[in-house]
């Protein structure tokens, strides 16, 4: 059969019915349609099957009746202000009431909802006529998370109710002003002190440093997500095991308060611990993470069994009571992994509520109670670097990073299996940058699912991310409009896009970064419809600008004025060489070397250097380099460009600041490069530590040109 056929009218219907787009724009401009394979097999991860005509026939008539089996909507969302109207189930001709529990963060209490004059065909569903009232949510209630009821012959029912902001406001120093801060990949920036690795009280002088003496604004910084408990460690910090907790190998040991009370036995296995890590922070070599959280970990566990006082005591069962079950799930998977480090569980360890798994509970306890306590020091460690950028004098402080997706063994695909989709992993179809696509390999949330629960592991998430955060970075934030899912066993190039409830997902992140006092940045880059950038600053979320990728209707490099205003600007990404390789074509030669071009190299190379003439054009014409530029004046010529943008955030990569040449990453490759492990240099590869690093030339030379942008 001719694949045009297999796309029949019934197939096309049912999968946009879903959320599943049937057509795509290339990056190339060129529409694309779906395969009818491709659709099948992404309907399946949805859980709907249309393997057969007749089965599509029943999706459909499944689907059309589907909202009139529930007598509330699974989730509401409005906007604070807005009235709005929503659908009520009933036994046909049976009376309804339906009232409102208010939110106890904004005071609690009830508010009625009033029927309206609206009439609604009954219908016939499941052998019972089911009638539909129409009732209005009022448009002044507070913003929150309250609770939705009705009460009918067939009993009270309840439904999720979240009132959020109009749109995120700026803080006052953005509203008309404009603020800069640095880019750093924390474990790269290391101290003397340090366990081989960047850590939090790194982050905490870097932060302050930035601030009290060159006057940065915030620090972005990698995702902080938790990766696995023991060894392997994944290095990726954009495929972690859980987005909601905070990974470990982070904790400097000697700050928690217990270890300066140990006795002289068990200061001497952690100082014993330490001087081996220590030995790791002058390496050239890639960052080894399994090594750092061996050492770490024995020296964890000593301090774990050390007596807490009784106020420090209470203030962990403080902490472990407010993150309630979802920390005793994470530390139940962590202590687990710990017996079980192969990535494929046996059977009976797949369901977290059987039999097995419950024996382990029990078991374990000692374990669970460990990884329970490493998130508790953790949370401490990271408020005080958001503390420490504060006193320094940052108007923001720490910017966090959200990364897209979760590990497919990791704790969130063990805990959360209600709500993510199997069957299907979460990447990007082929463009400019990465002509054969991209398989993240993320299980991605199920949308129907996600709603069903209230969107609650959302909001956990980031409450969490955005505890001690001064703003947000959303990686690939268009995923929170639509998803790349790509079919087990296939290509990233025969994937379909998935839509979510873009209204419930980004009311939801401006409601949980406005209680915070967060500023949202949303990373749009890539492959996306024209209409998402103006919703986000619509809603107040900022995009993001990357010098390089910013092009005029000409090809040309982007005239500075043209950037948009609510955006984070910068020179260069994580994706990207430093300044520095970029600027001499290195990203060219990697990609090359790696067997990632699809043209010939030599194409490629007058396409960088065309690139490169271009951008050095537009230097020469705004007056900001001499006639024969330094590598260095043409880094530093190309911050005072993005300063002449009216974009309210400026970021400079650490990288840059210290002439480094090498990427920290190179998408679309695994084990080819050694991704996230490239510890901070300088232009001879030369580490440079945190100790030395703000006294560096270059470092102290590109803060002043961004000083007062």
């Amino acid at each position: 059969m001719e694949q045009q056929a297999e796309r029949t009218e019934s197939l096309l219907r049912l999968a946009r019915e879903c959320g599943v787009a049937t057509e795509y724009w290339s990056f190339d401009g060129h529409e694309q349609q779906v395969s009818a394979d491709t659709l099948v097999a992404v309907l399946g991860a949805l859980g709907i099957d249309a393997t057969s005509p007749a089965r599509i026939d029943l999706a459909l008539a499944h689907a059309e009746d589907a909202p009139w089996r529930e007598p509330l909507p699974p989730t509401v969302i409005s906007r604070q202000g807005q009235p709005v109207q929503i659908p009520v189930h009933v036994w046909d001709g049976e009376p309804v009431e339906v009232w409102i529990e208010l939110d106890p963060e904004t005071g609690g209490g009830t508010r009625p909802a009033y029927q309206q004059d609206v009439y609604v065909p009954p219908r016939w569903v499941d052998g019972r006529m089911i009638g539909r009232a129409t009732f209005e949510i009022p448009g002044d209630l507070p913003l929150g998370w309250h609770v939705l009821r009705s009460r009918s012959t067939d009993g009270e029912h309840r439904a999720t109710l979240v009132v959020t902001p109009q749109r995120l406001s700026l803080p006052p120093q953005l509203e008309h002003g404009r603020a800069w801060g640095f880019m750093s990949q924390i474990y790269s920036v290391r101290s003397e002190q340090s366990w081989g690795l960047g850590d939090f009280d790194d982050l905490a002088a870097t932060a302050w440093r930035s601030a009290a003496e060159l006057g940065a604004d915030f620090l972005l910084i990698n995702p902080v997500h938790a990766g696995e408990s023991g060894v392997p460690m994944t290095p990726s910090p954009y495929l972690p095991t859980t987005r909601r907790f905070v990974n470990p190998i982070y904790v400097r040991p000697e700050n928690i308060e217990e270890a300066g009370y140990l006795t002289a036995a068990d200061r001497s296995l952690v100082e014993w611990a330490a001087e081996e890590a220590h030995a790791l922070n002058r390496a050239t070599d890639p960052i080894d993470r399994d090594l750092v959280w061996t050492t770490k970990k024995s020296a964890l566990e000593v301090i774990f069994a050390a007596p807490r006082s009784a106020y420090r005591q209470a203030r962990y069962e403080s902490f472990k009571s407010a993150e309630g079950k979802g920390l005793e799930d994470f530390a139940l998977w962590s202590a687990i992994k710990e017996i079980h480090p192969e990535e494929v569980w046996p059977d009976e360890l797949l369901d977290i509520t059987g039999p097995a798994v419950t024996a382990l509970r029990e078991r374990l306890g000692d374990r669970i109670e460990f990884f329970s306590w490493l998130q508790w020091v953790a949370d401490e460690q990271l408020a005080a670097a958001q503390a420490a950028a504060l006193e320094g004098g940052m108007s923001l402080g720490i910017m966090h990073d959200l990364a897209v997706g979760v590990h497919p063994a990791g704790a969130d695909a063990w805990t959360m299996r209600h709500v993510l989709a199997t069957g299907a992993s979460v990447g990007a179809p082929p463009d400019m940058y990465n002509q054969q696509g991209q398989d993240w390999s993320q299980p991605p949330w199920h949308p129907k699912e996600l709603g069903r629960v209230g969107y609650r592991p959302l909001r956990d998430m980031l409450r969490t991310v955005l505890r001690h955060a001064g703003a947000i970075r959303i990686d690939h934030v268009i995923g929170l409009f639509r998803l790349w899912w790509i079919p087990s066993g296939s290509s990233p190039k025969d994937g379909a896009y998935v839509r979510y409830d873009h209204d419930a997902i980004i009311g939801i992140l401006a409601l949980e970064a406005q209680r915070a006092g967060a500023v949202v940045i949303g990373e749009d880059l890539g492959t996306f419809e024209g209409w998402v950038r103006d919703y986000l600053a619509d809603r107040g979320i900022l995009g993001t600008s990357i010098l390089w990728f910013e092009k005029g209707y000409d090809g040309n490099a982007l005239a500075p004025e043209s950037y948009r205003r609510m955006s984070l600007t910068s020179v260069t990404t994580h994706d990207l060489p430093p300044t520095a390789g970029y600027l001499a074509g290195e990203h060219v030669e990697l990609r090359e070397s790696l067997g990632l071009l699809q043209a010939p190299v030599q194409v490629v190379r007058n396409e960088a250097r065309a690139e490169r003439e271009d951008m050095v054009r537009l230097l020469a014409s705004r007056g900001l380099i001499s006639d024969d530029p330094s590598e260095r004046e043409l880094v530093e010529a190309l911050h005072r460009l993005i300063k002449l943008t009216p974009s309210v955030l400026l970021g400079v990569s650490i990288a840059d600041a210290v002439g480094e040449r090498r990427a920290q990453n190179q998408p679309g490759t695994d084990l080819e490069y050694p991704n996230w492990k490239v510890p901070l240099g300088d232009s001879t590869g030369q580490t440079v530590l945190l100790d030395e690093l703000f006294e560096h030339p270059r470092l102290r030379s590109l803060a002043a040109v961004m000083k007062n942008a």
